[in-house]
């Protein structure tokens, strides 16, 4: 963490922030957030992702109280004050603490810089393991801080060599824990369309490669796919190469997905000098 956060109403030590203990972000879990990249000491695709965190807060009966441009002259000074050239920056609102310990309330903003590391370039190059789990996120169109599933079975994935999980329920996948997915079979490109958080490294993707198919995937066809990838901030595109114990086609990364993984870096660059 470094070492000054936004808390509540003023930017203070990140040491010194402190939530109260029955806000209900704490004893029911009830908070949104979001997260995204700084590269050059600037926000990338930052007003986007402050969109979709009002809109979940809408979505949550949370209110803010501070509007879009307000929150960007915080994150600015922050980026300064922090030196935080290169990293993540997580916003967050709680809860609140409610009068019946249950229903939403008026709810703190926090916002701290952090230290991030990217994939490793083996895992890019390699690709990464994925394990199916039949599982819904609650609510998966808001970004929610309930990642209480996800966090029991990273114990597990990563004693079986695996980056992360790939949900499913009745047949059909949506998304793994903090990423969205995409398949290849025979040269065209989907996404699935129910039960996810539209992300917005997803977006960027689809308008990347343009004619992506939207629809319900089952978990077979993902077993069959040519290709498998997905998106994500802090994973930007990376190549999946095995579900569960079985290959993914050969088991290597595809033509499709490295051409995808190139133009997206491109954006980056191209949007952080612009």
């Amino acid at each position: 963490m470094k070492p000054f956060c936004f808390a509540k109403d003023r930017i203070i030590s990140s040491n010194d922030a402190i939530c109260h203990p029955l806000d209900i972000a704490l004893i029911r879990g009830y908070a949104i957030f979001d997260f995204f990249r700084t590269v050059n000491y600037k926000g990338l695709f930052l007003e986007e992702y402050l969109k979709r965190f009002i809109q979940s807060a809408q979505k949550a009966h949370l209110p803010i109280n501070y509007d879009q441009y307000e929150i960007i002259e915080i994150i600015s000074t922050l980026i300064e004050k922090n030196d935080h050239e290169r990293g993540g920056v997580r916003i967050l609102l709680t809860g609140g603490i409610s009068p019946n310990h249950f229903i939403p309330s008026n709810g703190h903003l926090f916002i701290f810089c952090e230290p991030l590391q990217l994939p490793s370039e083996k895992k890019y190059s390699e690709g990464v393991k994925l394990l199916s789990v039949d599982y819904v996120r609650p609510i998966p169109t808001i970004k929610t801080t309930n990642y209480t599933l996800p966090c029991l079975l990273s114990v597990d994935w990563k004693a079986e060599g695996a980056e992360d999980v790939l949900y499913h329920h009745q047949g059909i996948i949506s998304e793994s824990s903090r990423s969205n997915v995409f398949m290849v079979k025979n040269g065209t490109l989907s996404t699935p369309r129910t039960n996810i958080l539209l992300g917005i490294t997803r977006r960027h993707t689809m308008d990347i490669a343009g004619n992506v198919e939207v629809r319900d995937i089952t978990l077979e066809e993902i077993k069959e796919a040519d290709e498998v990838f997905i998106t994500s901030t802090t994973k930007r595109i990376l190549p999946i190469t095995r579900l569960d114990n079985e290959p993914i086609a050969d088991g290597r990364v595809g033509p499709i997905t490295r051409s995808l993984m190139v133009q997206f870096e491109a954006l980056e660059k191209e949007t952080v000098m612009s």
